[in-house]
């Protein structure tokens, strides 16, 4: 078992090394969606870390490993499925050209993901550091987590259907859970960060878990989730996404409001 702050050196370094073979591979590739596969597999790989050198009871520490190892898992190969099957993501297309290819900016970009893994290992950090052998709190934890982790898989199922349908290529998805929010797997997946707040309850630093759910919400809200996706389906379906954005709650769920235009459901 080694300190904090060692864990955390240590973390960066694997991450720093993680990041430069994935903008290497990118570069060979002309495909920067690795940066999503390398991200989540890094964050798996901090829950882990955390939880082995967490000075905690052993239950937290366990549902620490187990919750944010196996979330990060399920979205590492599912997003890996996309960057091996399909070609480069539109978003990362748009920063190619934007850039106009630089790699260095690439580089730059891949280990800002990086230090992003290391922000998000903090609330793992505090998790793992709960003295309590068991209390309610883990219960609610695992619900949570059983929750948010079962919605963002049956999401992200139903969209990688929709888009296997020759006859909807194009049109934006109205149907699932996208009927009721425009980025339910967004949505899930930030609700899946309380699992750990509800873990810390009881952590001399607990409250520091409250960094996953609120810095989860301004990335997706405001920097590199909503802004960055939205920004692409408006370029690649014009008019008919707009209708979307009109008709249906940007991130939490709910009902829709009657479309202004015709022909356009599921």
């Amino acid at each position: 078992m080694v300190s904090v702050a060692w864990s955390f050196v240590l973390l960066a370094l694997a991450m720093v090394t993680i990041m430069t073979f994935g903008w290497l591979w990118q570069r060979r590739r002309r495909n920067a969606g690795i940066v999503d596969v390398l991200w989540a597999a890094g964050l798996g790989l901090a829950a882990v870390w955390m939880a082995l050198n967490g000075e905690g009871a052993v239950l937290p520490r366990l549902l620490t490993a187990a919750m944010g190892g196996a979330w990060a898992a399920r979205l590492a190969l599912h997003l890996w499925t996309r960057v091996r099957g399909e070609e480069e993501d539109g978003r990362y297309r748009y920063l190619r050209s934007h850039w106009n290819g630089h790699q260095g900016k690439f580089f730059a970009f891949f280990q800002a993901q990086a230090a992003i893994v290391l922000l998000f290992a903090v609330p793992f950090m505090a998790a793992a550091a709960n003295p309590r052998p068991f209390s309610g709190w883990m219960v609610l934890a695992v619900a949570l987590w059983i929750v948010s982790v079962g919605g963002e898989a049956i999401a992200d199922r139903q969209l990688a259907r929709h888009k296997t349908d020759a006859a909807r290529h194009g049109k934006t998805y109205r149907g699932g859970l996208w009927k009721y929010s425009r980025h339910p797997n967004y949505f899930f997946e930030w609700v899946h960060w309380f699992a750990y707040v509800a873990l810390a309850v009881g952590a001399p630093m607990g409250w520091l878990a409250w960094l996953g759910p609120v810095v989860m919400y301004v990335f997706l809200r405001w920097v590199s989730g909503i802004p960055f996706t939205e920004a692409q389906a408006v370029r690649s379906r014009g008019d008919d996404y707009r209708d979307y954005q009109r008709t249906t709650p940007m991130l939490i769920p709910w009902f829709p409001s009657p479309s202004r235009t015709s022909g356009e459901r599921p």
